[in-house]
């Protein structure tokens, strides 16, 4: 058994789109492409084969490791969460100490993590660290850089 997730109703919704995609589209594609380049001749000097089978198993490996952590994930109620405190799924607003830069994090399963959109996984030092605390706190975090000081300023629901 793989490790349990926890995730939205629309993170959960998504690997469940791109699942039907990976099975629905891209398996037929790839299945096409290995039958056209079996079609061309010799498969022991048959480059395009080789290409395709490979791409195969990439897909093949995609596809089941995703239907793991589709296995895997638990989707919560949002509407009986918490907001006194730091958790999954809140929306925290952090200043760092030192230099007084303010960010926003949501904090989200590994599966939901974009830092591009300022969605960090719960397994992130500075999201562990975070865990648990209220508006106001000061939370020291170990981070590859060393230590940082951060007050929390706001947690809100994720949207």
């Amino acid at each position: 058994m793989g490790k349990l997730s926890y995730v939205t109703e629309d993170g959960f919704k998504r690997m469940m789109a791109e699942l039907e995609t990976l099975k629905t589209v891209q398996r037929p594609a790839i299945t096409r492409e290995i039958a056209d380049a079996r079609d061309k001749g010799d498969l022991s000097e048959n480059a395009e084969y080789d290409a395709a089978k490979e791409a195969q198993g990439m897909l093949e490996m995609k596809i089941a490791q995703l239907q793991n952590t589709i296995q895997n994930s638990r989707v919560i109620d949002e509407s009986k969460l918490d907001y006194s405190s730091v958790q999954i799924l809140s929306k925290v607003k952090i200043k760092n100490i030192k230099n007084n830069a303010q960010m926003e994090y949501a904090i989200v399963s590994e599966a939901e993590a974009d830092l591009k959109k300022g969605r960090i996984s719960i397994n992130t030092p500075i999201a562990l660290g975070l865990l648990g605390k209220k508006v106001g706190d000061k939370v020291e975090v170990t981070v590859p850089s060393g230590v940082m000081e951060f007050e929390i300023l706001e947690i809100n629901p994720l949207n």
